[in-house]
């Protein structure tokens, strides 16, 4: 067998080997079973300092369930309504628990709902929405009790404003009776940014102690396709250090005494803590440079989730009065609108003269919340090239192929010396072929022969494999990006792909869509039988690309070239569409160069040639 097809198979079995281990750690899509539906409970928190200690779960907790779920049901509540949310607010514990985005569906669907990020205890009969809400209070220190601080059950009352809209707070307030008043003025910008301003009059004789709290509690799981590429679960930012846990540890998490199962870091200036899903977030962010105490709690009866944020005491003088600002986030994880928000240039904002904008927030590292993975440095610029791209081509597919051209002209120097060496591996076989048979059985002979022969013509063997190493790390980064991006969510290509961050929704299984039956759905068993177009015209396409060569002479190394491509093919079938279309244009692309290359330099490839000779020796196989 020629060194060519030594590399060319080197390179493919690599390409093949570093898939297959990618796809046995990160399938593209796992289902997860929807948790049961647990039972609502009181919540509080302790911030630092001299704070009561926390209680996680009621004692009993189907009874608190009952009782909770007909509280909420019979409050009062705020309607929001910005441009792109839209819910309300109970005042029951003043909770944010209502709150759907606008601008996506569940499901491409014509009569799909919105998607609902925060749903209250008790939600309607036929519901699937487990709780999922954000409330903020008051924790008692000192000699004070926990009756004389708001807390997630307390009732306000609505002092201003009948509707949570952007230039439109709303103000509520609750009086404990005993010379403390409490107010809550709470406002939205036009995206998905809350600011909540908690404030305390003290009217009595004496100073108190106590400290303001937020709390984003999740009761289960919701049912759901996660794909284990990206991140889902707490998401937090320690003065400048990003951390983050599974949903799957945070079950796990050690014992903290009192407080239960917990994991708890100090914030000295700089920080926020929430929870992320594929496209979604709920994310506490305490005013920018104040400490606060960031903690992750899970309490199994109920199986309730929790991240807060603990702000420190504060200590209000007879006659005095203190107030902390803190923000919400509750909204999609676009990379522009999060950008804003932590209003932090990078160097090519910098470049183009951009500065920190005083009117805006500036939440330190909140663009880390986008999980960009272990390419970052890849995924972050190849990502910020494709937004640009479909902002000026207006469709996310056509902008997938321009970046694969882009990909690959930058690349296009590596690919053209590789091409160039393998024009010149096939002038050199007439002088391999003599090498090997003045060698013989010498194989030591042999291979000081060719490494001769390579020196002195300028070949290096191994360039071949050059194109399919730049590439491994490249279609990472992609893959990292459609998974985890939302642009990418329901975005459009043409035809039927409406999704180009789901898989190919054809199937060959009933003749795209011309049999009337079913096919199995993305995550099932069967799945991986249920070829769509895309996948199909993936496998022709690198079929065509190892036809440029002719089939090594080894019987072994011809079945290895013979299946390659189809089961490459059904390997990338469950991938997204948009990482299957980049594929298909990068083999494409990878085609025609090679193949005008090669040319120029005299060795035109025998395209049909070799794929009339693979179909004999199919034939004789067979036979």
């Amino acid at each position: 067998m020629d060194d060519q097809n030594k590399n060319l198979i080197l390179a493919t079995v690599l390409s093949f080997l570093v898939i297959l281990v990618w796809v046995t750690l990160f399938p593209p899509q796992q289902p997860v079973p929807q948790a049961t539906t647990p039972a609502a409970t009181s919540q509080t928190a302790t911030p630092a300092g001299d704070a009561a200690a926390p209680s996680a779960a009621a004692a009993s907790a189907d009874a608190a369930s009952t009782e909770v779920a007909d509280e909420i049901a019979a409050a009062p509540r705020v309607k929001i309504n910005t441009p792109r949310l839209t819910g309300s607010i109970s005042l029951f514990g003043g909770r944010f628990d209502d709150l759907s985005l606008k601008d996506y569906k569940v499901s491409l669907a014509a009569n799909s709902r919105d998607v609902r990020l925060l749903s209250p205890v008790g939600s309607p009969k036929g519901s699937t929405d487990l709780p999922y809400y954000v409330v903020y209070g008051w924790q008692p220190a000192g000699n004070l009790s926990p009756e004389a601080v708001p807390g997630a059950r307390t009732v306000w009352t609505l002092d201003s404003g009948t509707e949570l809209a952007p230039g439109k707070p709303v103000k509520l307030s609750w009086d404990n009776g005993a010379g403390l008043v409490f107010q809550r003025e709470m406002s939205v910008d036009d995206n998905y940014l809350f600011t909540i301003l908690q404030s305390v009059e003290n009217k009595t004789a004496a100073p108190v102690r106590l400290a303001p709290y937020g709390i984003v509690v999740r009761h289960g799981l919701p049912k759901a396709t996660r794909a284990y590429v990206r991140h889902e679960g707490i998401i937090r930012q320690t003065d400048g250090e990003l951390g983050d846990i599974q949903y799957s540890g945070i079950p796990k998490l050690d014992a903290q005494g009192a407080e239960g199962q917990a994991d708890i870091k100090e914030v000295k200036h700089d920080g926020w803590i929430g929870f992320t899903d594929a496209y979604w977030m709920t994310t506490l962010v305490p005013s920018p440079g104040s400490p606060f105490t960031s903690v992750v709690k899970y309490a199994e009866a109920g199986d309730i989730y929790q991240a807060e944020t603990r702000l420190p005491v504060q200590e209000v003088a007879a006659g005095d009065r203190a107030e902390i600002s803190t923000m919400l986030f509750a909204g999609a994880k676009e990379w522009g609108t999060i950008r804003r928000y932590q209003n932090e240039p990078d160097w090519i904002d910098r470049l183009f003269g951009a500065k920190v904008d005083p009117d805006r927030p500036q939440i330190r590292n909140f663009i880390e919340s986008i999980d960009w993975g272990w390419f970052f440095f890849l995924t972050k610029p190849m990502f910020r090239l494709l937004h640009w791209l479909n902002s000026a081509i207006g469709n996310m597919g056509w902008a997938i192929i321009a970046l694969t051209f882009v990909i690959k002209t930058l690349v296009f120097p590596l690919a053209r010396k590789s091409y160039i060496s393998m024009a010149k591996m096939k002038e050199l076989q007439p002088e391999m072929e003599k090498l090997k048979e003045v060698a013989g059985d010498d194989r030591q002979k042999l291979q000081q022969g060719m490494m001769e022969l390579y020196k002195k013509n300028k070949v290096n063997p191994a360039s071949g494999c050059l194109p399919v190493l730049i590439q491994i790390p490249i279609f990472f980064s992609l893959y990292k990006v459609i998974y985890v991006t939302i642009e990418l969510y329901h975005a459009r290509w043409f035809g039927w792909i409406r999704d180009l961050s789901a898989p190919d929704p054809s199937s060959i299984l009933n003749l795209f869509g011309l049999l009337p039956w079913a096919t199995p759905e993305p995550g099932s068993l069967f799945f991986i039988l249920s070829l769509g177009i895309l996948p199909i015209l993936l496998g022709i396409s690198m079929w065509f690309q190892q036809k440029l060569n002719p089939a090594p002479a080894d019987p072994t190394q011809q079945a290895i070239f013979a299946w390659m491509p189809w089961i490459f093919m059904f390997m990338l079938g469950s991938f997204a569409s948009g990482l299957v279309l980049y594929w298909i244009t990068n083999n494409t692309i990878t085609f025609i160069q090679q193949y005008t290359i090669m040319s120029m330099h005299g060795k035109r490839p025998d395209l049909f040639g070799n794929i009339r000779s693979g179909f004999k020796r199919g034939k004789q196989a067979a036979k």
